[in-house]
């Protein structure tokens, strides 16, 4: 097995069955590829391999009917035959988990030598996953992140600088854009980035042998920001690649994992498990006071 996409759904039913539909559609359009992909031991492809995928999908007890419809198509892929270039898995939990358990109980059973974590609400655009591992072809062990669309075809912000108590203060105090948010690096060449966002997340199963899986004290958020700060401590890159384009819903998993009201509640014990107790008060004084200080002289938050 090559390439194990997992998906960690909650209540995302609809969103969920377009983003089987675009990654089967992609899959089906003739990529092919064989062997370690994003690893040491790459394999030549030849245009007569099919192309080797699971889809590995982490329910976290919904109760929307997703569970149903992706047992029907549990029931009706195919598990055995080579020739097909799909499979698809469904574990199903009886509570929610929260995201990093999630992927994780996925990440365990992954037949794949590369892993691509994807959230439910995105839709793969024609060639993303072929861009994704066309360029992973190209480099040693690394972690690559897609570029993220809003509906509207505008780009959203899918990378991080590892954020820090001084990178705060030169966003919110000092007022210097994409210091500590999230942003998207400018023109269309592959670039080096310190995190991406792992709602589109492509990486080595040697890397996550190397530096571990994702951290489960993290029941949403950072969780990525942990992961790629552990295999850059490694010695393993980050890329950011703008050629392979992957429409995100900004939020509607997120949304759906937690409640609206318990958002902030997950937010805040994340935060301080990624900085550190001392670090999360400074950073969240920081921005605070900063919003407040902007409100003050710009009427904006």
């Amino acid at each position: 097995m090559n390439l194990s996409i997992i998906i960690v759904s909650y209540n995302t039913k609809e969103l969920l069955r377009k983003c089987l539909e675009s990654v089967i559609r992609d899959q089906l359009s003739g990529i092919s590829y064989q062997g370690s992909v994003v690893g040491k031991n790459k394999k030549p492809v030849t245009d007569n391999q099919l192309p080797v995928t699971e889809i590995i999908v982490v329910d976290n007890a919904s109760k929307d009917g997703s569970v149903e419809y992706l047992r029907e198509l549990v029931d009706n892929s195919p598990t055995t035959d080579h020739r097909s270039p799909i499979t698809l898995r469904l574990i199903e939990n009886k509570e929610n988990f929260g995201f990093a358990k999630a992927a994780n109980q996925g990440i365990r059973i992954a037949k794949g030598e590369n892993i691509l974590l994807l959230n439910s609400d995105t839709k793969l655009t024609e060639n993303s996953l072929k861009s994704l591992l066309e360029f992973a072809e190209k480099v040693q062990p690394a972690v690559i992140g897609a570029q993220m669309l809003n509906p509207d075809g505008s780009v959203q912000g899918s990378c991080f600088l590892l954020p820090t108590v001084k990178r705060a203060i030169l966003e919110y105090w000092l007022g210097k854009k994409d210091y500590f948010s999230k942003y998207y690096p400018k023109g269309d060449r592959p670039v080096e980035v310190e995190a991406v966002s792992g709602g589109a997340m492509l990486v080595s199963k040697e890397i996550v042998n190397e530096v571990g899986m994702l951290d489960e004290r993290y029941f949403m958020y950072f969780e990525d920001l942990d992961f790629c700060r552990r295999a850059r401590k490694a010695g393993y890159k980050i890329y950011y690649l703008p050629s392979s384009k992957i429409i995100h819903e900004h939020g509607a998993s997120g949304k759906k994992l937690a409640e609206p009201k318990d958002q902030w509640r997950r937010l805040v014990p994340s935060s301080k498990i990624y900085h550190g107790s001392l670090n999360h008060f400074l950073i969240t004084f920081i921005i605070l006071s900063g919003q407040k200080i902007r409100k003050l002289f710009t009427g904006k938050k």
